[in-house]
């Protein structure tokens, strides 16, 4: 037998998460970004719940591959392009889009003999992590031109630093330098998820969401469902365990909580190891067949305590839930100093994934 944990992936709500995005995207295509195993919510349930998506985008040739075999035959962006000639040779063959975003990149392009590729070229227009600086975007699209290996005119793109802050003029800003290469000819890609939902200007040709299409809203205070969107992913488990702790007693490592009350405390199978954030405090809120209850003492490796008070029925074998749609993961990361991305992708290989 496994252990209790499992995370729940629920297709229907990725199929939901598209419409509403297609809605919001004023008419671009939506190339659904998939990368890091569809953000830990699983490529196999990406495949069935995304279908519709017009492309795909992933992080590297190898990402790429396993759509294909995940059945998926839609045209797939190698968002950080190849790294090695052979990841030209794989895109050639399999039909990949490949992003250029350093003069690396275009050196390797022009000297690549396979067949032609579609290319996207990264503007840096404030991020500042991957791009062609502004000054040296027509040159190095001249260059992919001249190379004889690009088909058809190459799409720009850029990516958005601070779409998802209140203050939106760093987004201006980058949306203003982008508009300078307006003559050129090809698609443009701006919009991520909070780009797509809070800047028109910025849909383009092609929006590329993540974070929404998993039903968890990029900004910063709110959950998905006030966007519209439903969570796609749930994490359970049980009970494994019930203490009686006296009053002036601690549970867990160093002491961190100690009871202030006769207390009926109880050991989920769930912690660090499964991808339960370690850093959640105490009073972090997790369901106990669908009660709320606090987090107790510090999260270990394979288990963490709650405290039961407003359980008392609770017995060996209850369901617990870190999150779902009943409780935001916005709001367990929140509580962890930490954003719902690295809750998902943290999910460890350990835990036991079902599709819905």
């Amino acid at each position: 037998m496994s252990r209790a944990a499992r995370a729940v992936a629920d297709v229907s709500a990725l199929q939901h998460n598209l419409r509403v995005v297609r809605g919001r995207a004023g008419g671009a295509r939506v190339c659904a970004v998939v990368k890091a195993n569809a953000y830990g919510h699983g490529v196999d349930a990406a495949a069935r719940g995304l279908a519709e998506a017009d492309a795909f985008a992933v992080a590297s040739a190898s990402e790429a591959l396993e759509l294909r075999a995940a059945g998926l035959g839609h045209p797939v962006v190698l968002l950080e392009g190849a790294f090695a000639p052979a990841d030209l040779a794989i895109a050639a063959q399999q039909g990949f889009e490949v992003v250029v975003h350093s003069s690396h990149q275009l050196a390797m392009l022009q000297e690549f003999e396979g067949a032609k590729l579609r290319v996207w070229l990264k503007i840096d227009t404030g991020m500042h992590r991957l791009g062609f600086p502004l000054a040296e975007v027509r040159a190095a699209r001249e260059a992919l031109v001249r190379s004889g290996a690009v088909e058809g005119a190459p799409g720009l793109m850029t990516h958005l630093a601070r779409a998802d802050e209140p203050d939106p003029t760093p987004t201006a800003r980058q949306l203003e330098r982008f508009a300078a290469f307006a003559d050129l000819p090809g698609e443009r890609s701006i919009a991520n998820s909070a780009g797509t939902f809070g800047f028109p200007a910025a849909r383009g040709d092609w929006v590329r969401p993540g974070l929404a299409l998993y039903g968890i809203s990029p900004f910063e205070g709110q959950v998905g469902a006030e966007l519209g969107l439903q969570p796609v992913l749930a994490l359970h488990t049980e009970l494994i365990a019930l203490r009686d702790v006296p009053a002036g007693e601690s549970v867990g490592y160093l002491a961190r909580w100690t009871a202030p009350r006769p207390t009926r405390v109880g050991i989920a199978a769930l912690g660090y190891g499964d991808g339960f954030p370690r850093h959640a405090p105490n009073g972090t809120r997790l369901l106990v067949e669908g009660v709320p209850v606090p987090l107790v003492g510090r999260v270990s490796m394979d288990m963490l305590a709650l405290d039961l008070t407003d359980a008392p029925r609770a017995a060996i074998g209850a369901a617990v839930t870190a999150f779902s749609a009943e409780l935001p993961i916005e709001q367990l990361a929140r509580a962890s100093g930490t954003i719902p991305y690295e809750l998902t992708c943290g999910i460890a290989a350990r835990v036991a994934r079902r599709i819905v």
